[in-house]
């Protein structure tokens, strides 16, 4: 929870995206390889307090790195397809748990060292995001990012193409063939999560993100601990469960183009919500237990859409300048969250289903109040989604108008 929150900020700020991945994921690696070596209770305690801070910001490190620089057209699939990767990470760590059942220490050893690969022969490969760049007034860096992207897919960036940042005087010299410049709305070279909720267009989604994203962590943790209460093979549940999120990301992918992120998120949550309360209506023990696992499934199949979902939702709610520093607060969020989810699994085997549907429907019905951000642009500052904001309800006033007419 502490690590999102100062690594999200350090992201938006010196370290940039790449910078805060390779250092998250080599100090995950390191305090995970010494906790494997601790020689006691407190010192074991001690290091996982460390790796939770290296590790609460990896995920949205990686996933802003990711996305930023794709267009609005197709930011939505790359950004669910990342997450494939994280339940397969799920399933294959049940798998290692399984062949590591005798040693713990073994066990960290070898869930440390594929973050030690990544941060020294994987991340050192990657680009900075472009638009980083932008708002910390390096265009020319961005420019080259764009011309290597363009290069690798086969394309060229026009040579008399440039970016221009929309503090610059814009001269008019009369030269037809004088380069031209794409403007970029950037005037700051970073924010804080201050700057989203001092903001008049930034905090309403900014309270409404976090408490979404805090009801869905406890519905999404508290069903992927749930597995105790189910009463099976632990090692095979979680690997069920896994499996049954992979799914929800190939739907929400598909229908992301055609359905945008709002109503999908309503969606996928009020699924998740009716079939926890479902689940906590019913009782009795064998071919009921079953059912009551089966409407358990169904639940982690929408909310783990949801999940990943928001993270797409809220990276394009937001301008560049606070995008990691509001991941980072609404990952704390998430993370309050899990903390909860364990307290409600112990409340037996259907109150926490009950708990889960109505936090899932309130969590569901929120999103209402949130706006569509589908084929959008994806603004750099806070004054240029200002300004989009301000177009955007005239062109609605002016539609109304003309309907009214």
């Amino acid at each position: 929870m502490i690590g999102a929150g100062v690594f999200g900020h350090l992201s938006d700020s010196f370290l940039g995206r790449k910078g805060a991945l390779q250092v998250t994921c080599f100090l995950n690696a390191v305090f995970g390889l010494l906790t494997a070596l601790s020689p006691s209770y407190w010192a074991y305690a001690a290091l996982r307090l460390l790796s939770g801070f290296s590790n609460g910001a990896v995920g949205i490190c990686s996933f802003v790195l990711a996305t930023e620089p794709i267009g609005p057209s197709r930011r939505g699939a790359a950004g669910m397809s990342t997450y494939y990767f994280y339940s397969g990470g799920i399933a294959a760590l049940a798998a290692v748990a399984a062949m590591f059942q005798s040693s713990w220490r073994l066990l960290y050893v070898a869930t440390s060292l594929p973050s030690l690969f990544f941060a020294l022969a994987v991340v050192p490969f990657f680009s900075e995001s472009p638009r980083w760049y932008l708002v910390h007034r390096r265009p020319d860096d961005a420019m080259r990012v764009l011309r290597a992207i363009a290069a690798t897919n086969g394309r060229h960036v026009p040579d008399d193409v440039a970016l221009k940042l929309d503090d610059e005087d814009d001269e008019d010299t009369g030269d037809d063939n004088a380069i031209k410049k794409v403007e970029v709305q950037t005037s700051s070279s970073s924010g804080t999560i201050l700057d989203a909720f001092v903001s008049r267009a930034t905090r309403a989604r900014l309270v409404l993100s976090v408490l979404i994203y805090f009801l869905c962590s406890v519905v999404y943790y508290g069903l992927s601990l749930n597995v105790v209460n189910l009463k099976t093979d632990l090692y095979v549940s979680v690997a069920v469960n896994s499996v049954a999120e992979m799914p929800s990301y190939l739907i929400t992918t598909l229908l992301l183009r055609h359905y945008g992120r709002k109503p999908l998120a309503i969606g996928t949550m009020l699924l998740s919500g009716v079939f926890c309360t479902v689940a906590s209506l019913i009782a009795g023990m064998g071919a009921m237990r079953m059912v009551r696992m089966a409407c358990g499934v169904v639940g982690i199949f929408g909310i783990s859409g949801t999940y990943n979902l928001l993270t797409v939702y809220i990276t394009e709610l937001f301008p560049t300048v606070v995008r990691n520093a509001v991941l980072g607060c609404v990952s704390q969020a998430s993370q309050i969250g899990a903390i909860l989810a364990p307290m409600v699994v112990v409340l037996g085997e259907r109150v926490p289903f009950a708990v889960f549907g109505v936090a899932a429907t309130i969590g569901g019905l929120l999103v209402f109040n949130l706006p569509e951000t589908m084929n959008k642009p994806l603004y750099d500052t806070m004054a240029g989604l200002e300004r989009g904001e301000r177009e955007s309800r005239t062109e609605d006033d002016g539609a109304a108008e003309k309907f009214e007419i």
